[in-house]
């Protein structure tokens, strides 16, 4: 979202506002050109932009990955996220990029819902012990996303969970929290499966936790019991 400047305000004034690229499967281009559109518009009014990366962006070859490292995609979401990084930085340097990971949030939510559904029987799969993300609680990215919109920061900045772990050991502290049995959690290998892209990837969020206000909390303590 951008929001233009009211025209009461000086013409040098600045609005905050967030951008998040959406992916279409087999439209990987919207990924990557609308970021890039929103970044020429928030140039031209004089917008602050933050732009929502992932850590798609990267192969797993190296497993840690801090600001500095340069993408390397194996997936075609992959590259048109990093592709929207390029083209976003070129056109507004004074934009922030922030690249988060697995978000969870309620039990609405994506990973959560799909935890449930396999505790209790409603769906088929596997909670893969191979996937490592670091997952991020979507109330931490959110204040998170506000203080980079509301400062001057720019370039790449690592927005995920202080705890590095697999989608089953994820699942086992989402039940746990509800109350399901976790034992009923089916386990599989994701390098078993036909599922494209990288097992291992840890963003290192150090650096910009350290810029920042918000507690960039661990699943481990935003999932424990009586939380």
């Amino acid at each position: 979202m951008i929001r233009r400047r009211p025209p009461q305000r000086p013409a040098n004034a600045q609005v905050s506002g967030i951008v998040r690229g959406a992916f279409r499967p087999g439209v990987p281009t919207g990924t990557a050109e609308g970021p890039v559109r929103l970044a020429m518009a928030a140039a031209k009014y004089g917008c602050r932009l933050v732009h929502v990366s992932s850590d798609a962006v990267f192969s797993g070859t190296r497993v840690h990955y801090d600001e500095s490292c340069l993408p390397d995609p194996v997936t075609p979401y992959g590259a048109a996220k990093a592709a929207a990084e390029t083209g976003i930085r070129l056109t507004y340097p004074a934009a922030a990029i922030a690249r988060t990971s697995l978000i969870i949030g309620d039990r609405k939510s994506t990973h959560v819902r799909m935890v449930h559904d396999l505790a209790t029987g409603a769906r088929d799969g596997v909670l893969f012990t191979d996937d490592i993300r670091c997952p991020v609680h979507v109330a931490d990215l959110a204040a998170a996303l506000l203080e980079l919109a509301s400062g001057e920061a720019n370039g790449v900045h690592h927005v995920a969970g202080a705890d590095a772990m697999s989608r089953h050991e994820l699942g086992i502290l989402i039940a746990k929290r509800d109350g399901l049995d976790a034992s009923r959690l089916p386990v599989g290998l994701r390098a078993g499966s036909t599922l494209p892209g990288p097992l291992d990837v840890r963003l290192d969020s150090r650096a910009t936790q350290r810029e920042l206000h918000t507690t960039l909390r661990g699943a481990r303590q935003f999932l424990a019991v009586g939380d």
